[in-house]
């Protein structure tokens, strides 16, 4: 009995044959677009390709899509590199495309992607093995035609952006069956001399067999094997070559790699005055502060320094000697009232007052006051006090109350 399978597992099957077929992987297909959708959401590109009597439809996804460096349209010719594989949903097979190239010049096209995937696989593209320009190249080496218009445009730009840097020029052949090997004996000889800081190799526009010999493996493993930083200008800014892909730094134009070997004379010197009004103003700055903190220091030493505590302990002295004085003063004066108080009352209280209204006082040989007759007896010498004298008497005789 026969094995009955479903639509899926066909297509499923049918996949897998086209899938595990190497002849089918890495084509390269030629045909005229038709049918062209760009998916903008996606990004992603639906067309068919068809020739005289056949057609495919063909599939390229964004990721491969943004690569593509012109508007696909319909009626155009192109080589497509893809797999063939099918679509199981629909059960359709179709190309999914990851180059494209217009079919101008098919073979020299074709030749290109060839040998453009032969130096990715090499290694000679990888980011980590290119080197970076230096900021201020002192000798800039320049590979190219000595008839060409790009040497003057070159020459031009580097005199009026950085004249400080010496041109070391080699002339070479940049287009024929010659120009390749010349190309890549300048650049060794140049590695070889160390003659450069950094090296530009280029030419002006023209077609694609024009520019051929920056796409041979000579002059690719030239410039990859440099030990000076390269800087490919190629043509113009729409043309790409193999040497853009192994350079260090690829520039549209060769006018723009002068541009980009060296720096502008005038924007370092206004970033150099930036710079010196920088470090004037944080000098100044700085200086303002130190004298500040300075000042701060000297003004905490004045106050803890000894002179400055003597001059406090002085000034407090002083003061204290003031208020001493004051209070002294004061004391004193209030003694003198007192004092005069107390005479008045001494005054008032003194014997001699007494005298002066009319009394006497009568004093023993020992001067002492009398006050009764019972201390006194017949024939003592007795003094009698008067306010204005004195008088010398002799008791004859003591008569009691």
């Amino acid at each position: 009995m026969s094995t009955v399978l479903t639509v899926s597992q066909i297509n499923t099957y049918l996949k897998s044959i086209l899938d595990g077929d190497p002849n089918l992987r890495n084509l390269y297909v030629c045909g005229e677009i038709s049918n062209f959708t760009n998916h903008y959401r996606t990004g992603h590109f639906y067309f068919t390709l068809k020739d005289e009597t056949a057609a495919v439809k063909a599939v390229m996804f964004r990721s491969a899509a943004s690569r593509v460096r012109f508007v696909p349209e319909n009626g155009l010719r192109v080589i497509v590199r893809c797999s063939v594989s099918l679509y199981e949903r629909d059960g359709v097979y179709q190309l999914y495309c990851e180059d494209m190239q217009p079919d101008g010049t098919g073979a020299l096209a074709l030749a290109f992607e060839q040998r453009k995937r032969k130096m990715a696989e090499m290694g000679l593209f990888d980011e980590s093995h290119k080197k970076p320009i230096p900021a201020m190249p002192m000798k800039i080496g320049v590979i190219t035609s000595p008839t060409g218009a790009a040497l003057q445009d070159i020459l031009q730009i580097l005199g009026r952006r950085f004249p400080l840097a010496q041109v070391i020029f080699a002339p070479v052949q940049v287009q024929g069956d010659a120009a390749a090997g010349q190309i890549a004996a300048a650049i060794a000889q140049m590695n070889e001399l160390r003659a450069a800081d950094v090296l530009i190799v280029g030419r002006g526009g023209g077609s694609a067999e024009d520019l051929w010999a920056f796409n041979e493996e000579l002059v690719a493993h030239a410039i990859y094997d440099s030990s000076i930083p390269v800087i490919s200008a190629v043509g113009h800014e729409t043309d790409f070559t193999i040497a853009d892909f192994v350079a260090d730094l690829r520039a549209p134009t060769p006018s723009a790699a002068a541009e980009l070997a060296v720096p502008d004379t005038r924007e370092l010197l206004f970033s150099l005055d930036q710079l010196f009004d920088a470090m004037t103003g944080a000098a100044l700055g700085g200086l303002q502060g130190k004298q500040f903190q300075l000042q701060s220091a000297f003004l905490a030493l004045q106050r803890t320094s000894p002179s400055h505590r003597l001059d406090a302990a002085r000034t407090s002295l002083l003061s204290l000697f003031e208020r001493l004085r004051g209070a002294a003063a004061q004391n004193l004066k209030q003694k003198e009232t007192d004092l005069a108080a107390l005479a008045r009352s001494l005054e008032l209280a003194s014997p001699l007052k007494t005298l002066q209204r009319g009394y006497s006082l009568a004093l023993d040989k020992l001067r002492r006051p009398i006050r009764s007759v019972e201390g006194v007896r017949q024939n003592d010498r007795l003094s009698v006090c008067f306010a204005d004298g004195e008088l010398l008497c002799n008791v004859d005789e003591v008569k009691r109350r």
